[in-house]
């Protein structure tokens, strides 16, 4: 795949249950405008997505990320998305990929401000090459993300649970980590625990017990993240959700970063102190993130 794929779905004709929904898309130039000036995604974040990794034109984990894209809506406020619409959707953009990686996008908003509608669209382009960062691996530090453990629960209006396109914060934080020397932040809370990456969620490896925070508090629950988990649990390893205190991070034999198009990527420091990286195993990993899953 060498340009831009871009299909706009009109949600207000999904209401009906049924089989083809083909109509209900349109196909438009990606290079050239498309979104009116009005539009709330552009003008305030206001809106969520997902990105679905695309290996040799499949789309992986399909299911489970339209299954967030209707979480974060609920969370939002937004309408429930048609989920048969949008899996046909996905097909269509699938089809447009070529050999190789690809990342397909699925966007929805509030739409034109006093409009009548939500916005909805499907992009597929081809993935950055992040060969060389799953073999190298990636320095992190640490940041205080401002919100306590509870702050999802006390204040559900912070929306820290849904995929939002409100990704400055996520974007800052990548920054101020590359300032420090880093090439990746994990947040943590208030209160000293640990929580994700601004674009992945984190795996620490203690023997062979392989642990991640629970997705509460405002932690996204990874796609990749579960792929990982049925992997290892698979071969015989313990796989657990718990709450893990900052303090912790030092103690782990192991740790990854892990994303839908980036995939498993081994942490070799942590606030400049080194982490012993498994190479095997993040390869071993890799190797399964890239064969075709559902």
């Amino acid at each position: 795949m060498t340009q831009r794929f871009a299909l706009m779905i009109d949600p207000a004709d999904a209401a009906a249950e049924r089989t083809d929904y083909a109509d209900t898309f349109t196909m438009v130039d990606a290079s050239a405008p498309a979104l009116s000036v009005g539009e709330l995604s552009t003008q305030r974040g206001d809106g969520v997505f997902e990105s679905i990794g695309v290996v040799d034109k499949h789309a992986q984990e399909v299911l489970p990320h339209l299954e967030r894209l209707a979480h974060s809506a609920r969370l939002c406020d937004l309408p429930e998305p048609n989920r048969e619409q949008w899996r046909q959707a996905i097909a269509a953009a699938e089809a447009a990929c070529g050999a190789g990686e690809s990342v397909i996008k699925l966007i929805l908003s509030r739409g034109v401000e006093h409009g009548p509608t939500p916005t909805a669209w499907v992009t597929a382009a081809p993935a950055s090459d992040f060969s060389a960062v799953r073999e190298r691996g990636v320095r992190v530090v640490t940041l205080d993300r401002g919100y306590d453990l509870s702050a999802a629960e006390r204040a559900p209006w912070l929306l820290l649970g849904a995929k939002t396109l409100s990704y400055a914060v996520n974007m800052a934080a990548l920054r101020e980590a590359r300032r420090r020397g880093a090439d990746d932040a994990i947040f943590l809370s208030s209160d000293g625990f640990v929580l994700e990456a601004p674009t992945a969620s984190l795996i620490l490896r203690f023997g062979d017990r392989f642990v991640t925070p629970a997705p509460t508090g405002g932690i996204l629950h990874g796609t990749t993240q579960l792929s990982v988990y049925e992997y290892l649990s698979g071969r015989g390893f313990d796989v657990e959700y718990e709450r893990i205190a900052a303090s912790e991070l030092s103690r782990a034999d192991a740790a990854w970063l892990v994303s839908s198009v980036r995939l498993a990527v081994a942490v070799t420091a942590i606030d400049d102190v080194s982490v012993v990286a498994d190479r095997e195993l993040t390869q071993q990993l890799n190797a399964y993130l890239l064969s075709p899953r559902d």
